[in-house]
């Protein structure tokens, strides 16, 4: 299968995803939270290399938060002093539907859009902290993510009809169906952007090593750009992979909290500077804001 990137091979697109939607500080102290924490994060990797921000909003006691007013200050404090490429969540286990779904009202340009249903296996949350994302979660560490086929619609539909590109999350081949079903809606625009989240420890993930991917790869539909996304130990074998296949890559704190066994992360900036690094020794040219702009077919800058 020829997929649509090959003719973008030299550009390598970084998407960084600053702080995710369940651990916290707990879990690194590095971790940006509040506003002003993730605008210099972002900016601070716009430097580095990364043209795609992808965000998660927390509340003043760092708990996920589908506040839009939240989003739009993260949002147009990155838009101030950078030309980066935003793009919201409408994810977050623990947010209900009805406030992920105004994360599209925030003045972002792409969106996530997860496929299909996980259940997150959490080693390292606070059990205090867990209780708190559900009254179902008294006494365990597993938080089940659901994403149905009709709401998975809604949010295709109101992404059209707002001019916000989808970034398709897929966390196993079976979700690859219902990236199939979707294109069959004509609710999306090329070309299709899919990510791969590779390493979820729980039901619904898929390990993230090679072979996996190279079989997601093999049933992904024409016509999609792919970025590859690891999550925990998987981070810099996907990072790597990715760029020798010639896809796009994401990398952050959100996904991955150690910059290598039992040392955490800096930053968000030290993690994109190691997949530039790779890039530049793959000879993979690092695409800038404006040209991922020009790849995903998003409306440039004025």
């Amino acid at each position: 299968m020829e997929n649509i990137q090959s003719s973008h091979k030299n550009k390598v697109i970084i998407t960084v995803a600053l702080t995710g939607g369940l651990h916290g500080k707990e879990a690194n102290p590095n971790l940006p939270e509040q506003p002003d924490e993730l605008i210099q994060s972002a900016l601070a990797c716009r430097e580095a290399g990364a043209a795609i921000v992808h965000i998660h909003a927390r509340d003043k006691n760092g708990a996920p938060s589908g506040d839009p007013e939240i989003f739009r200050e993260i949002n147009e404090g990155i838009r101030a002093e950078s030309d980066m490429v935003i793009q919201d969540t409408t994810g977050g286990p623990s947010v209900p539907w009805e406030d992920r779904i105004k994360a599209l009202d925030t003045g972002c340009e792409m969106a996530s859009l997860n496929m299909g249903s996980v259940h997150f296996f959490l080693k390292e949350m606070d059990q205090a902290k867990l209780d708190t994302l559900s009254p179902h979660m008294k006494g365990s560490k597993i938080v089940p993510f659901v994403n149905t086929r009709p709401e998975i619609l809604t949010l295709a539909e109101l992404m059209l009809e707002k001019n916000v590109k989808p970034e398709m999350e897929v966390y196993n081949p079976s979700m690859l169906m219902e990236v199939e079903y979707l294109i069959s809606t004509g609710l999306l625009q090329k070309p299709y952007y899919v990510n791969f989240v590779m390493g979820v420890t729980g039901m619904g993930g898929f390990k993230g090593d090679i072979q996996n991917l190279l079989m997601m790869q093999r049933l992904t539909p024409p016509e999609c750009l792919i970025n590859v996304t690891g999550i925990g130990p998987s981070q810099l074998t996907m990072n790597t992979t990715a760029i020798l296949l010639g896809f796009n890559t994401r990398v952050g704190m959100e996904d991955n909290v150690y910059y290598k066994y039992r040392e955490l992360a800096e930053s968000n900036e030290q993690l994109v500077k190691r997949v530039v690094r790779l890039a530049n020794e793959l000879e993979r040219e690092i695409a800038t804001p404006t040209e991922a702009r020009e790849i995903l077919g998003l409306k440039q800058l004025s």
